[in-house]
Order: C-alpha cells, then sequence, then structure tokens
C-alpha cells in the first residue's frame, strides 16, 4: 500500500478550497465532480510539496460535519484492490463499501475499509 491522499470533509469546496489557499500552495486542481456512487461532490488537489488532499461534500459527510468532524479518511494505492481488502479484512478490518468506479479517478475501482485508526480508502493503481 502507498499513500495516496488524505479526504477532508468539507461544507463548500470552494470555500474550503480558498482557505487552504491561505495556508498552502496549491499547484494542482482537479474539476469538481458529483459522483453519484458517491453521492458527493469531490476535488483533488496537489499541494506544492506533492501531497494531495480531496476534499468531499454533499450528503455524504453531512453527518460528520454536523458534529465539527472534517477528517474523512486517508486513501493508499494498492496494485490488487480485491486482495489488499482480503489481507485487511482477515487482520481485523470491516468493509464499508465494495469496490467501485470513481468518477475522480479515472474511474479506477475504490473501496472503503474501517480499521483501527479509522476509514481507509484503497484506490487500485490499474
Amino acid at each position: 500500500m502507498k499513500f495516496h491522499h488524505i479526504g477532508i470533509a468539507c461544507k463548500n469546496i470552494d470555500e474550503e478550497i480558498a482557505s487552504i489557499a491561505k495556508i498552502h500552495t496549491i499547484t494542482k486542481q482537479s474539476p469538481t465532480f458529483f459522483d453519484k456512487e458517491q453521492n458527493a461532490h469531490l476535488v483533488l488537489l496537489t499541494l506544492s510539496d506533492g501531497t494531495q488532499i480531496e476534499l468531499i461534500s454533499g450528503k455524504q459527510v453531512e453527518t460528520l460535519l454536523k458534529k465539527n468532524i472534517t477528517y474523512y479518511h486517508m486513501c493508499f494505492e494498492v496494485d490488487d484492490i480485491n486482495a489488499e481488502i482480503d489481507r485487511l479484512v482477515n487482520g481485523g478490518a470491516f468493509l464499508i463499501s465494495p469496490p467501485k468506479p470513481a468518477i475522480l479517478f479515472d474511474h479506477r475501482e475504490v473501496a472503503f475499509l474501517n480499521v483501527s485508526y479509522g476509514m481507509i480508502e484503497l484506490l487500485n493503481s490499474k
């Protein structure tokens, strides 16, 4: 597993981008997409040091935001998403959302799991 990005919940993507830009230099920004599979608006930012931040807004994160929680997940890129899910579940993880295509990542499959330190997203490298 290789770290890919951190997911941050927000109420308004444009306002959050403006706030992040006050702290960090944003060198790349994807278009904002609405992902029907996740029922959320998404954008991926790349900072000057190469760190990537995914901003998520919409029904998917409303409950977190009502509790003032903005941390959503960490994403790891994997070569074989199904093998990695099996490995993690056998180690005690809980599968929240099975693999499905993600528009933000050119329809590569993503899956969400709960592990000891929170929710992670797996992104298939293929």
